[in-house]
């Protein structure tokens, strides 16, 4: 049979489909559980409606439920039932080739609110964790203009969140350093989720987390309770949905800077899995355009789910990333360039495995993980001549039990136990290094490894009183054996009262404390001398939900920082001030540490912040504002108070969009940053330390917009 005879029958063919095609229902389905959010069991008889539609379903035994027969489009949908406070989940994206899978979990009503009408809510606010969280949904992140899809990037526009530097995605939370961040994917903890990684920071230029099979993320930029350990400003925690349960179905994405596919699917009755590939192609443009340096990365992930009864179930997650930097010196600019890059090329996992076991008034659970970073870092002069070379291999294997129990509706108790054996390797070759400052460096080689343990336990209570009175009261006692006086105890403790189902005020108060880098450790004896970094937080918020869609919230911040490492050779330099952008010789290699320290480091960021948000619902309007004025002040080891290098006296952020109908939506986000500062240099290319920080950036500005069109085929 000839091409052009085959051409024409798969024409016939398609044209004898086409009506079959074209006649397919365009409808979808909305199915998912929903669970008593303590105890984790399922609620039967629950009510589920499809806001606005004649829509909706009532729970099985298993709390499962199934709406069908959806056109494909936006909704929102609102369940209750006896005993449980109403919510609403809003961004429920409904399409004609997968089902719409949601978990809701509901909060119980106690008693003394018996006689209080529960009106739908659009927000969630953790009971352990009163003030300073914020919940997004996957659409929420999605949507967000201007963030490539970067679960981090969508939270810069929260309020006391401020970006380091263009380009990448350094979270400076309430004017605590990018080290200082914890980050929790599906209950696994890990030190960085972003591609080229700064050592010993959280920052990058864009996060490794495929957002396809991100079902939200709780967002806490202070204040959280004892359940969270070992970072000072903020937890981020992020939960991957589950594969679909009816088929095995895939997706192929192209976005402005890589490639990918996604497959999800069952694999029995009781279990489903998720996994995606993703590569970038920047190397190809960057190659093409003639840049000096290309970078290219590639990350993938994996999670299998099994239900092993109607009351165990087991999770195994598998993430990494690798990344590559390579230099082309052919011309003399390019070698200048390239000398004042950092090159970085990076190795790193997390993987873990999950048991949960339900009980009758609560859970326990057990997670056995590993996250593993390889760096290889590296840079060198105009003349090619190496100015630095890092091999540094860090690895975290952690044993995590955690049990909470629900002794009734008002008084609920989480406590847990945490053990981490740590293992490090470090080559690192910094040939007599001048800072800009005139200093030596002392350090010009270190090869060594150490094994490190970390122990931890940590117990929370919360009861509710009468009259909307509710509090949390909790410690954590953590133990670091890199250190000569690891052990500390961090008392918590928090409380909200209610005027009103609408307005109430929150306090909330505690120690944390954050052990040094591991890098720190090693390049002089004495650093084992260091203390684990402590700051006390006092946070105080004023909330009042406009309407079931909208909230306005005014929060006062105060941090006490104590015993950040500072230098000894290099007096005026505390560790808070490092961390952000790939900070090489350009910083002075700051940030690594390579010099004896102290803990004589210290600092106050103090604040207040006033954020409006409204929810996407029935009116088809949602945005958020933000306006933060905060003051920063950092002391080294000379006692001098000096700004810190964080100081952006005022942040204002405002996002928002519009959707016009089930095809068309237009988003924007604009932010607005006062000048961080900066230490000017000299006329020789030096600097003094007379004049550290004390210069102020101009005001910087940004504006996203964005244009979405939908459609269903």
């Amino acid at each position: 049979m000839d091409t052009m005879r085959k051409y024409k029958i798969a024409l016939l063919i398609l044209f004898m489909l086409s009506p079959v095609m074209v006649s397919a229902p365009l409808s979808g389905v909305i199915s998912g559980k929903v669970i008593n959010i303590a105890t984790k069991q399922p609620v039967p008889f629950a009510t589920v409606v499809v806001v606005g539609t004649q829509k909706g379903a009532t729970t099985f035994d298993d709390g499962s439920f199934s709406i069908d027969g959806l056109e494909p489009g936006t909704y929102q949908v609102r369940v209750s039932a006896i005993g449980f406070a109403t919510i609403t989940r809003a961004d429920v994206l409904v399409t004609n080739n997968k089902p719409a899978e949601i978990t809701f979990e509901l909060q119980e009503t106690t008693l003394q609110l018996k006689d209080v009408t529960i009106t739908s809510d659009y927000f969630y606010t953790p009971p352990t964790d009163l003030n300073s969280t914020t919940t997004f949904s996957y659409e929420e992140l999605r949507r967000a203009p201007g963030g490539f899809e970067d679960v981090i990037r969508a939270l810069s526009i929260l309020p006391g969140v401020a970006q380091a530097s263009a380009g990448r995605n350094d979270l400076v939370v309430r004017g605590g350093a990018p080290s200082e961040n914890l980050y929790i994917l599906d209950g696994i903890k890990l030190p960085t989720i972003n591609h080229f990684g700064s050592q010993g920071a959280t920052g990058g230029p864009l996060s490794f987390v495929n957002l396809d099979f991100v079902k939200e993320s709780v967002f806490s930029t202070g204040g959280f309770s004892s359940l969270y350990g070992d970072k000072l400003s903020s937890v981020l925690k992020i939960d991957l949905r589950d594969g679909r349960s009816d088929k095995i179905g895939g997706k192929a994405t192209i976005s402005a800077s890589q490639f990918g596919f996604n497959l999800e699917g069952p694999l029995s009755e009781s279990s489903n899995f998720i996994f995606s590939a993703r590569r970038s192609y920047l190397d190809f443009i960057f190659k093409a355009a003639g840049f000096g340096f290309v970078p290219e990365y590639y990350d993938v992930l994996t999670k299998f789910d099994f239900n092993l009864g109607k009351n165990q179930k087991l999770s195994y997650l598998f993430i990494g990333a690798f990344d590559n930097v390579k230099f082309f010196n052919d011309t003399e600019d390019q070698r200048y360039d390239n000398s004042r890059v950092l090159g970085s090329d990076q190795t790193q996992y997390g993987t873990g495995l999950t048991f949960t076991n339900l009980l009758e008034k609560g859970y326990f659970k057990v997670v056995l993980s590993r996250s593993f970073i390889d760096y290889d870092s590296r840079q060198s002069d105009s003349l090619l001549n190496p100015i630095f070379k890092n091999v540094s291999r860090e690895a975290e294997n952690k044993l995590r039990f955690e049990f909470f129990h629900q002794f009734s509706k008002i008084t609920e108790l989480t406590s847990g136990i945490q053990g981490e054996y740590i293992t490090t390797q470090y080559d690192v070759r910094l040939p007599r290094f001048r800072t800009s400052f005139g200093e030596l460096l002392p350090v010009d080689s270190v090869n060594t490894s150490k094994n490190f343990y970390k122990y931890s336990a940590f117990t929370n209570v919360t009861h509710r009183f009468s009259a909307g009175l509710l509090f949390n009261a909790g410690f954590r006692v953590d133990d670091f054996s890199g250190i000569n006086d690891g052990l500390r105890l961090s008392p918590r403790f928090s409380v909200e009262y209610k005027f009103n189902p609408e307005t109430g005020v929150s306090f909330s108060t505690g120690v944390y404390y954050q052990t040094p880098s591991y890098i720190w450790l090693i390049a002089d004896s004495r650093n084992t001398d260091l203390k684990p970094i402590r700051v006390d937080q006092y946070v105080l918020s004023l909330e009042h939900r406009v309407s079931e869609d909208a909230i306005l919230k005014l929060e006062g911040f105060y941090k006490d920082y104590k015993n950040y490492p500072a230098s000894l050779v290099r007096p005026y330099v505390v560790l808070s001030n490092t961390g952000a952008g790939f900070e090489g010789s350009d910083n002075n290699f700051e940030s690594f540490g390579f010099e004896p320290l102290t803990s004589s480091g210290g600092g106050i960021a103090k604040g207040i912040e006033f954020s409006a948000q409204k929810k996407l619902s029935t009116i088809p309007l949602y945005g958020l504002m933000s306006l933060t004025y905060s003051e920063i002040e950092n002391t080294a080891f000379d006692g001098v108070p000096r700004q810190g290098k964080f100081n952006q006296r005022w942040l204002f952020n405002l996002s928002g969009g519009y959707q016009f109908n089930e095809s068309w939506e237009a988003s924007f986000k604009l932010r607005y940053a006062s000048g961080a500062p900066y230490t000017p240099f000299e006329s020789d290319g030096s600097q003094l330390v007379s004049r550290y920080n004390t210069g102020t950036l101009p005001d910087v500005h940004s504006l996203d917009l964005r244009v979405d069109k939908n459609g269903s085929f």
